[in-house]
């Protein structure tokens, strides 16, 4: 608030001058009197008037000057980046204008220096948080910011900041070691515990506080293929069946009712004997030429059916499920041994669906020429989630069926429809888990399924 006075500096400045003038004339004037001499009067007048006037200008100046080395002090703070500093004052004139306007400017750096600090633990959050391994190096090709995905992919969860990046992609896997001699955007693909992953890579250069970085972000892809492929499939699968069974629908029902028409009026004769016979085949009747084709229509539609469950799996309903009550029902369903304890502590995942994964699990354990006691179920838990494991002693796998084992439609059994580990696939990674085949030295082959804790669920 502006004060009802103001005063000038200049106003002052001439104050005090006009003082000092009016006490030198009127000190001279009494001088003159007593000493009765107007020479020693002007001479005693201005010894005793310069102590006056220098303790004066003391009086005036010291304030001002202390003010100017607070303003000094502020601009210092300011230059180190420190915005918390003000200048208490209650001068009414030039001199408060300024610190008042440099108190303003401070309140303005500290909001402007807030916003920023929490736009920046913001943006740092949503980095450290992001899926995409990021790192960014400064000149010398030394780190000096990475996230939380980068530190798990390419060092072992270990703190990069300070590191050679040329170091970090000595440790990190085969395929990743390359990523810093190439430039722009590509896609690469390795072998991580067993499981091969598809990688996006992007590697910019660009110039901060007039120094030359690099910034490399990696991103993991073999999820987003996955869906897709699966997804591509789903559709193939939804047009199939749409037209298959527009064509079976009545095909079974025109079998359905000749064989009704044959069971009220018998055979015919004609058809029977003749036309059959003029083609070389053996007599039929007619009904059981009927019931044969509505036998394989309807055996048609189901082997249908079955592609059709998996393009319309459902969400997983996540639950509580106790460990042993899980295990004794499926183990109703089909031996198995149980290697090791089973936890205390209870799991998070939709029991029908993941009892549909394990049934099949076990039954190709169980097809694979394993021994009834060399099929073994392992549970166990971890921190960040559980590892159920399905073991047998069987005649493993090839390299290249254990490649396309997770492969929609491919199949090694003369019978099978190819849906059966693609949909256990499905169904675990609509958990937020993942499923992983490898074959055991001593023979045999690991199912492994790692489910997270509370099995978060996927969106489709």
């Amino acid at each position: 608030m502006s004060p009802l006075i103001r005063f000038s500096l200049e106003g002052k400045l001439l104050a005090l001058a006009l003082s000092v003038a009016l006490a030198a004339v009127v000190s001279t004037a009494l001088l003159t009197l007593l000493l009765g001499s107007l020479w020693l009067g002007a001479v005693a007048a201005f010894a005793v008037s310069l102590p006056l006037a220098w303790l004066g200008a003391r009086r005036f100046a010291a304030p001002i000057a202390r003010l100017i080395r607070a303003l000094g002090n502020g601009v210092a703070n300011l230059r180190d980046g420190d915005f918390s500093i003000g200048i208490a004052s209650a001068r009414h004139d030039e001199l408060g204008d300024l610190v008042d306007t440099y108190n303003a400017l401070v309140g303005v750096l500290r909001e402007e220096r807030r916003g920023i600090h929490q736009r920046e633990l913001l943006l740092d959050t949503v980095i450290q948080r992001a899926p995409i391994a990021t790192v960014l190096t400064a000149p010398g090709d030394v780190v000096i910011y990475s996230n939380l995905a980068a530190r798990h992919l390419l060092y072992q969860g270990r703190k990069l900041e300070g590191a050679r990046f040329a170091a970090v992609l000595d440790a990190a896997p085969r395929a990743l070691r390359d990523v810093g001699k190439r430039h722009g955007d590509g896609l690469l693909t390795t072998v991580v515990d067993g499981e091969r992953q598809t990688w996006h890579y992007s590697h910019r250069q660009f110039t901060l506080n007039a120094r030359p970085h690099e910034l490399y972000m990696i991103r993991q892809l073999t999820r987003e293929l996955g869906r897709q492929e699966a997804a591509i499939w789903k559709k193939v699968i939804r047009v199939i069946g749409h037209e298959i069974n527009n064509s079976l629908a009545p095909i079974v029902s025109l079998a359905h009712s000749g064989r009704q028409i044959v069971r009220e009026k018998g055979d015919i004769p004609d058809f029977a004997a003749g036309r059959v016979a003029k083609s070389g085949m053996s007599p039929f009747p007619l009904e059981a030429i009927f019931s044969t084709i509505e036998e394989r229509s309807a055996y048609l539609r189901s082997f249908i059916d079955g592609y059709a469950r998996f393009a319309k799996l459902p969400q997983p309903r996540i639950e509580a499920v106790d460990w042993r009550s899980f295990v004794d029902s499926l183990g109703r369903t089909l031996p198995f041994r149980l290697r090791g304890a089973l936890p205390e502590a209870p799991a998070h995942f939709d029991p029908a669906q993941m009892q549909q994964v394990l049934i099949n699990l076990l039954k190709n354990a169980h097809e694979s020429g394993s021994p009834a006691d060399g099929v073994e179920l392992e549970i166990a838990t971890q921190a960040a989630g559980a590892s159920l494991r399905v073991l047998d002693r069987g005649h493993g796998m090839s390299g290249p069926v254990l490649d396309n084992a997770l492969l929609p439609f491919y199949s090694t059994k003369q019978t099978g429809t190819g849906l059966g580990l693609p949909l256990c696939r499905e169904i675990v990674e609509a958990h937020g888990g993942r499923l992983q085949l490898a074959n055991r030295r001593e023979g045999g082959v690991a199912v492994t399924l790692w489910l997270p804790v509370g099995s978060d669920a996927q969106p489709e």
